[in-house]
């Protein structure tokens, strides 16, 4: 075997660089790739600083959004009291002149300090004040906004200092009125009472209060909540002021009424009556008659037959009795309060007239005496509410009884059962000598609405709830309760007709004034001079040979035109004969309307508010009516609204001020201002 050479198994020196050279490569790229893993498994010192430091930005920023929280936390009552009052009067707002604009933005910073140092001392960890804190801070909260919420949802404004004072007399038909809605009453303060109790908890988890300012808190916030209720706000006619900042000053204004130490001089209610004396007046009838005027309560036109309409189930038992009734589609009330109309309907005056006139002019009980009447008035209303029994306890009639003699525990604002009315009617009218003025006033149909549930309720469904999205129904109820109020007042006409009386007895119906179920973001009355408050029944059932041809043809002739409360008190008088006598000319100065038995209308402009001498007003709102054209405004109006009954009588469609002619200079110089305004706007 031949054996190689040394060279051919030796490369020469640059062969061998050469061939070296790859693996050299190759050992300096494993060298780098073990030293990349041991930089991932043995970070550098820098790394090592930044890992360390991303845990502490994380954890200052998470205590700086923490923080913000909190602010935002402590800061949302006022915010939300804002954003609320936005989405219910917004426009209202936004019209705001800048000072009113000035004295918004002051409430709401109160709102904030209040709100957000209850706030800051009930998240304390520990300490009794927090949870005196905690307890203000959610009952107040469950209050002013819960309450605020419900009073809104009525009567399109808020509660404030006006309206605290006003209901302070007579606290008893406040509570009792909230008692018959409390289910909706309930329902809407119970959303703010969770969120009152969440915003605790959340901030005792959020908030993180230190030991000495949590103290002060605890100590300084139910000293500036008492101090709320006495801080003034601007809180009438615009209440340019947060709705949470109105009930703190409405509570410190009902404190303070309840510890008379307010200036009610502008509370205005009925006091003790004296008649200016009425000359001895002769009657001169056609034919022998009596008159008897029957007053409903709260009962609007559109809730009756007020036509004679065998087909209406709406009041068809009086409808059955009186068949040849004379009816006036168009009778309007010069107010939606029963004080102010009593003195209307009573003394033919306007709801204008000053305080004394309104106390001392005859009513139609003098004239009556007067003119050798007998005289009586019948009434379930009770005599309590808002001192009425002053206004009426010289009446000088013959018969009289109220709510109380009916029945010891009769409602404050229902009154005594309209059964127990009639009862006593039937039982005692027949004792009155011929001729008579006889007076029954009806009350169960004041909220809230009385409906014995054994009698018919033909209106269905029904419910006693306000809420917004039931009112259909709740119109029901009162449907329900004008159908039973009309059950029982059938059982007097009965009886009157049936009587040996009743060949000569005149039936004169209207109602005080009727009742909003929202139609103007509104219920009840007294609030606004709108239709639904003031558009009102009115008929006349006379037997035949009582009225004479030429009566019965003004009737007729009326059965659609315009025509006012203020034309009672003169159909009255004339229907008793005294309405020519020279012996109340003096008197009659001041009666404006005309009798419906005669052909003249009542066409000069008319002054109509709820605002009056015998009754004051919790939120401005008057106006005046010429014939079909009305002018009105409330306090939160933006400005005077007109309107053509004739083609609009749901008053959707405002004209324009321009379209009443000289109703807005007439309404100036009569209230000199737009209600809830200065004389200058």
């Amino acid at each position: 075997m031949r054996v190689k050479s040394e060279s051919s198994q030796a490369p020469a020196d640059g062969q061998a660089d050469v061939s070296q050279e790859p693996q050299a490569v190759a050992d300096h790229q494993a060298d780098v790739s073990q030293d990349d893993e041991l930089r991932a498994v043995a970070p550098s010192a820098v790394d090592v600083s930044q890992a360390n430091a991303s845990p502490v930005k994380r954890l200052r920023a998470l205590m700086r959004r923490r923080k913000l929280l909190a602010w935002l936390l402590l800061a949302s009552p006022m915010l939300l009291a804002v954003g609320l009052d936005l989405s219910r009067r917004g426009p209202r707002l936004m019209d705001l002149s800048g000072p009113y604009r000035l004295m918004y933005l002051g409430a709401a910073l109160e709102s904030l300090v209040v709100w957000s140092l209850l706030l800051y001392a009930a998240s304390r960890r520990r300490g009794v004040l927090r949870h005196l804190a905690a307890a203000l801070f959610v009952g107040m909260l469950t209050f002013a906004f819960g309450g605020q919420a419900y009073f809104f949802q009525q009567y399109n404004a808020y509660m404030n200092e006006d309206v605290s004072r006003f209901a302070s007399n007579f606290m008893d038909s406040v509570v009792n009125q909230l008692l018959a809605d409390i289910g909706n009453y309930l329902t809407v303060k119970l959303p703010m009472l969770v969120l009152a109790v969440l915003m605790v908890l959340i901030a005792r988890r959020l908030v993180r209060p230190r030991r000495r300012p949590s103290r002060v808190a605890g100590v300084l916030a139910p000293l500036l909540l008492a101090c709320a209720f006495f801080v003034p706000v601007q809180h009438r006619h615009l209440q340019a002021a947060t709705p949470d900042t109105l009930y703190f000053n409405a509570i410190g204004g009902m404190l303070l009424t309840q510890l008379g130490l307010t200036d009610q001089s502008n509370q205005l209610r009925p006091r003790v009556r004296e008649s200016l004396p009425v000359p001895p007046l002769t009657s001169r009838v056609e034919a022998p008659r009596n008159v008897l005027f029957i007053l409903l309560e709260s009962v609007r036109a559109d809730a009756t037959c007020n036509a004679p309409d065998p087909s209406c189930q709406k009041t068809p038992y009086t409808g059955e009795l009186t068949p040849n009734r004379f009816h006036f589609s168009q009778m309007r009330s010069m107010a939606s309060c029963t004080a102010i109309s009593l003195a209307v309907t009573w003394a033919g005056l306007l709801p204008t007239e000053d305080r004394d006139t309104l106390h001392t002019w005859p009513l139609i009980f003098d004239y009556a005496r007067a003119a050798g009447w007998d005289t009586a008035f019948y009434t379930s209303q009770n005599m309590m509410f808002g001192n009425s029994r002053l206004w009426v306890k010289n009446l000088g009639v013959s018969q009289f009884v109220s709510a109380t003699e009916l029945d010891p525990t009769a409602d404050l604002d229902l009154g005594a059962p309209e059964t127990l009315l009639a009862d006593h009617v039937i039982a005692h009218i027949d004792r009155l000598k011929e001729p008579y003025l006889a007076v029954v006033q009806l009350s169960n149909v004041h909220y809230p609405y009385l409906v014995d549930p054994k009698l018919p309720q033909p209106f269905q469904p029904a419910t006693t709830s306000k809420a917004p999205e039931r009112n259909a129904h709740f119109f029901n109820q009162y449907l329900n309760s004008v159908h039973q109020q009309d059950l029982h007042l059938s059982r007097i006409v009965r009886h009157i007709r049936e009587g040996a009386a009743g060949a000569r007895t005149v039936i004169v119906t209207t109602s005080d004034h009727g009742e909003a179920f929202r139609e103007h973001n509104q219920m009840g009355h007294t609030f606004s001079i709108f239709d639904e408050e003031i558009h009102v029944p009115m008929w006349i059932d006379a037997p035949e040979g009582v009225l004479t041809e030429a009566q019965k043809q003004s009737l007729r002739a009326k059965q659609d035109a315009f025509v006012f409360h203020v034309d009672i008190a003169p159909t009255l008088l004339d229907l008793m004969g005294v309405w020519d006598e020279e012996e109340i000319d003096q008197f009659k100065t001041k009666i404006v309307g005309n009798s419906l038995l005669r052909p003249e209308l009542t066409t000069q402009p008319l002054p109509m508010t709820n605002c009056a001498g015998v009754w004051s007003c919790a939120f401005e709102n008057w106006g005046y009516m010429q014939g079909h054209m009305k002018l009105e405004a409330r306090a939160w109006d933006r400005g005077w609204r007109c309107y053509d009954l004739t083609t609009d009588p749901k008053e959707q469609f405002d004209l324009g001020v321009e379209a009443c002619g000289e109703l807005k200079e007439r309404t100036l110089e009569t209230f000199r201002r737009l209600p809830g305004k200065r004389p200058d706007k």
